[in-house]
């Protein structure tokens, strides 16, 4: 099986292209998508080699977008819709809350809309006002919206062919500040023996401790795992995945071991996925427990300047110093 070395970034890319060379209904469109191949590269060389009625440069206009990619759904193709910065989201939100997300229940099951919104989402970069924010919480609250996010480049190429190739909509979170990390990808894995899409799993075994993340944070959670073994405490990572489905059967069976669980992502607490995952764990592993369950999230604050936005970010010393905390119960 072949196996190369891509990064997260290349990883979706080459899926991208996978999906287009096996199904002539998928179609690619996003402002500067075509020519330059995106801001961060992801469709690079993609229009080049599919032409310009498959891969879309379209105004700068998201709602139109979503729009236009509506009518595409219900007329059999599979658009991709890419939404060029996470903070650009909004002036579609009325589309993809509205009429994305209640087609398919409106038409009591008679028509599907089997579309993907590629949003590249949460910090890290160093980027200007309205570049970088963790809108996840939107997205999976609304019901009729499945929401996945990958955190390496395996699950990158893998889960946007499975995203492309489900009937249900499908909001796709990529963690830019991950894009340019590499890992190894099975290039010739079939797709119908691939990990399901809407499934969590665990990425680092452990014993002590359960942590449990999503898109970019998974590395961050990971390297707080690595920290910690110094010290003769083994954390269990776990990579939810999918926000809506949430899949908690691995969280479950992990903090039943551990008896302990964090939970962390980038978007703020309030109200965040955080809230439901710690309300289901407790709900569900009440008597497994040593201690409340504890989040590590970004503040409740618009996200900051790019100056100060590590000390909003979650990072491995708060995920260590909550991990701590557990143990003091």
């Amino acid at each position: 099986m072949a196996t190369e070395t891509l990064t997260l970034g290349k990883a979706l890319n080459t899926g991208l292209r996978r999906a287009l060379e096996n199904d002539p209904k998928v179609v690619i469109m996003g402002e500067d998508v075509g020519k330059l191949g995106g801001v961060f590269r992801i469709t690079d060389g993609l229009q080049k080699d599919f032409g310009d009625q498959r891969v879309i440069d379209t105004p700068l206009a998201e709602s139109g977008i979503i729009g236009t990619a509506v009518g595409l759904a219900i007329r059999g193709f599979r658009p991709i819709c890419e939404i060029q910065f996470d903070g650009f989201v909004y002036p579609a939100y009325d589309q993809i809350v509205s009429q994305v997300a209640k087609m398919h229940y409106r038409s009591q099951g008679k028509v599907t809309i089997p579309m993907v919104i590629r949003i590249p989402y949460g910090g890290g970069i160093g980027a200007v006002e309205h570049h970088s924010e963790s809108p996840e919480a939107y997205f999976a609250h609304t019901a009729g919206l499945k929401v996945v996010t990958c955190a390496n480049p395996q699950d990158a190429y893998v889960m946007i062919q499975q995203a492309i190739a489900s009937d249900d909509p499908i909001v796709f979170l990529e963690p830019k500040r991950r894009y340019w990390e590499k890992g190894p990808v099975e290039l010739d894995a079939p797709l119908s023996g691939a990990y399901p899409l809407h499934s969590a799993r665990v990425v680092r075994p452990g014993a002590d401790a359960t942590v449990l993340a999503y898109g970019p944070m998974v590395r961050t959670c990971l390297d707080a795992a690595t920290a910690a073994a110094e010290d003769g405490r083994e954390l269990e990572v776990v990579d939810l995945r999918t926000l809506s489905p949430l899949d908690l059967t691995a969280a479950y069976e992990s903090v039943r071991r551990t008896g302990r669980c964090v939970v962390v992502h980038e978007a703020p607490g309030n109200l965040g996925l955080g809230s439901e995952v710690a309300a289901r764990i407790t709900e569900e592993c009440f008597y497994s427990l040593e201690s409340p369950v504890l989040r590590v999230t970004g503040y409740d604050t618009p996200y900051p300047a790019s100056r100060v936005e590590e000390e909003y970010l979650p990072d491995l010393d708060r995920v260590l110093d909550a991990v701590d905390r557990t143990f003091g119960w």
